[in-house]
């Protein structure tokens, strides 16, 4: 009995490394607004240096609601983001933190100076 308990416990514990290792690494967006992401570019906080657009990351180029993207060459630290939605609407969140290896959120009230 106590063999198949030691069994059972080692199995459990390769199980959750095994899943483990399938998780993607890395800073990710997830889009919490209500449309499609199509272009997104970060900058330092105030510099208005924009980076490469990350939605290209994708595997279909967008970002749809509630679809996560990795973000890459991106260091942790506060940003500004330029946005792209579907269609012609472009809007920037200010201030944004990023922290290693996490999920950080846009949602549709963290959009400011939209325009068409």
């Amino acid at each position: 009995m106590l063999r198949v308990l030691l069994a059972a416990v080692v199995l459990i514990a390769a199980l959750g490394q095994l899943f483990a290792q399938g998780k993607p690494k890395g800073i990710r967006l997830w889009n919490l607004t209500s449309t499609t992401i199509t272009g997104f570019q970060l900058s330092p906080t105030g510099k208005n240096a924009w980076g490469p657009n990350q939605t290209l990351n994708d595997k279909d180029k967008e970002v749809d609601h509630d679809e996560r993207v990795l973000i890459k060459g991106i260091e942790p630290g506060r940003y500004d983001a330029k946005v792209d939605l579907r269609g012609t609407k472009e809007c920037f969140v200010y201030g944004i933190e990023i922290k290693a290896e996490a999920v950080f959120s846009i949602a549709d009230n963290d959009l400011q100076d939209c325009s068409n």
